[in-house]
């Protein structure tokens, strides 16, 4: 994944709930302006819990056609596992850079961590094993952070590229960054107030709801911030 900003995109939709493939398009332009390095489309921030499969897949669909810059997606919502995997391949079939897993799909609340990785498994052995991955540390419906072992084992596939990392403590990240540190897997925060500290320990960049306001100032910060660390402290503050 190109390092930069990667925003949570959300979804227009028009007074009678259809999504507003009109006002989708000026997004796009008004993201592609602020100077980010990709899209992530289908995600909460797009309402992927209330679109419907095929809402999920033309929005996929329609906004890698449209796009200047690499379209990631995810929308897998569903419980069984079977119908995640269909889902996932269904999304991957629009032709998007690559398939981001929701972290908390792949087991309920409360359920061992062995089950966990029966189930990446599951879902690594039936999609195309040339597809990029990666994984989204979604809250909705609960937040279920990636451990230490489970980063490291995926990133030892060589298959997955993106983490959008939501758990918001800068020491854990570092750890998380060591961790991954010369595997295909690439860090974008989802956290503003870390957003600097994490860049300076390898963070690949910006993947959070606030892009959505203001994209310009994490495109500034994620280039510039080597070269201009005075200014990136006060952009960062």
């Amino acid at each position: 994944a190109k390092n930069g900003v990667w925003p949570v995109m959300l979804t227009p939709f028009t007074e009678t709930g259809k999504i507003d493939y009109k006002g989708l398009e000026a997004l796009m332009q008004w993201y592609e302006e602020g100077g980010v390095s990709g899209l992530f489309a289908v995600c909460q921030s797009s309402e992927m819990f209330y679109l419907s499969l095929q809402e999920r897949i033309e929005l996929s669909r329609f906004i890698k056609k449209n796009a200047h810059v690499p379209v990631i997606s995810s929308g897998h919502i569903s419980y069984s596992i079977d119908d995640q995997i269909d889902e996932l391949k269904r999304v991957a079939d629009t032709g998007v850079d690559a398939v981001i897993l929701i972290t908390n799909r792949l087991a309920e609340q409360g359920s061992s961590p062995e089950l966990w990785t029966e189930n990446l498994n599951l879902i690594l052995n039936a999609l195309p094993k040339e597809l990029p991955l990666g994984f989204y540390e979604c809250p909705y419906p609960y937040k279920r952070l990636i451990s230490m072992e489970e980063i490291r084992y995926a990133a030892n596939t060589g298959r997955f590229h993106f983490l959008k990392d939501t758990c918001c403590d800068a020491a854990l990240i570092r750890q998380r960054l060591e961790t991954i540190r010369g595997t295909n897997l690439q860090l974008f925060n989802a956290n503003s107030a870390t957003l600097l500290d994490s860049l300076q320990h390898g963070a690949a960049g910006f993947s959070g709801v606030l892009a959505n306001f203001h994209p310009k100032l994490y495109a500034w910060l994620c280039e510039n911030w080597k070269k201009e660390p005075e200014k990136a402290k006060i952009v960062q503050a």
